[in-house]
């Protein structure tokens, strides 16, 4: 990265092409599930097969995430680069997953009311097929699910690649879940477990979305992660006897990636290489300024 290179976001290129495809995948899903959920009656087939569709939005979003953020990757703009541009998606996306819950959750409600007559047969073997498509995505995603670092450290490269591993996995539980209702009614003849599926598959669609707007907007609006601990060791690997940080900023700039201004007061400044040499260690640190002041109160020259 060259002196004034402000593209902090890592390479997504291959995570882009897996996300493509799987959302051709869960798209193709999606409206079997549907159909055959509309066809069949089935609540918690329907109930998995609209949990897909906000599979389909988040991936439909993150794909022009990652191309936006690849067309405008050297544009000076965006002053520090555009990391946060699946952040603004992911969080847009929570919205609407909050959204699709609650009518999964009334059309529940409303077949608890009017029960209607299930092919409970051909609605399971759509179910299991939504599994293996469930599978089948999880596996492409999660080769790039990786953590990188040093030790004690977790580094995800992508947390929009994260939430997708983690959002189908969730998918397939939801799956599991709408065919252990399909095979009790299928023997039992028991046809409001299928409505209470899919009043489970909603409340998972919440627990998520709501997972994802804490998550999202703690980015968009600059506060720290509290699942970092990089403000302490940053403070533990400058200060000392004569040196404290005594104004300290720190923000994502892109996943798993901080830019920090600080100013540090000390009656023996050391010079800026050394300063920058003590973080050095924190490769999630991509931008720093120091400010370096001498105790009495002169200002030296300010160093980034």
């Amino acid at each position: 990265m060259s002196l004034h290179d402000h593209n902090f976001q890592p390479s997504t290129h291959r995570a882009e092409v897996r996300t493509r495809i799987v959302m051709v995948m869960t798209g193709l899903m999606m409206v079997i599930e549907i159909t055959s959920g509309t066809l069949f009656h089935s609540m918690a087939l329907l109930a998995d097969g609209w949990h897909m569709s906000t599979h389909l939005a988040a991936f439909l979003i993150a794909t022009l995430a990652y191309a936006f953020a690849r067309r405008n990757r050297t544009n000076p703009r965006f002053t520090f680069g555009t990391g946060k541009v699946g952040v603004v998606g992911g969080f847009a996306s929570a919205i609407l997953l909050v959204v699709v819950a609650l009518a999964m959750a009334a059309e529940s409600f409303h077949r608890l009311l009017q029960p209607a007559p299930i092919d409970f047969l051909d609605a399971l073997v759509v179910a299991v097929i939504g599994l293996a498509v469930n599978l089948v995505s999880a596996l492409l995603l999660k080769d790039d699910h990786h953590d990188h670092g040093h030790p004690g450290h977790s580094h995800d490269h992508d947390k929009n690649l994260k939430a997708a591993y983690i959002h189908v996995v969730a998918d397939a539980f939801t799956s599991v879940t709408a065919i252990a209702a399909l095979v009790i009614g299928l023997f039992t003849g028991v046809v409001w477990i299928d409505a209470l599926i899919g009043f489970l598959g909603s409340a998972v669609i919440i627990s998520w979305a709501v997972n994802l707007m804490k998550d999202t907007f703690t980015v968009l609006v600059d506060a720290i992660p509290g699942s970092t601990d990089l403000v302490g060791e940053i403070h533990r690997a400058i200060e000392d006897g004569t040196t404290k940080i005594v104004d300290f900023h720190l923000w994502q700039v892109a996943p798993g990636r901080f830019a920090a201004i600080m100013a540090v007061e000390s009656d023996q400044p050391k010079t800026p290489g050394e300063y920058h040499a003590a973080v050095a260690i924190h490769e999630e640190l991509v931008h720093v300024t120091f400010e370096i002041r001498r105790r009495a109160g002169t200002m030296a020259r300010v160093y980034s």
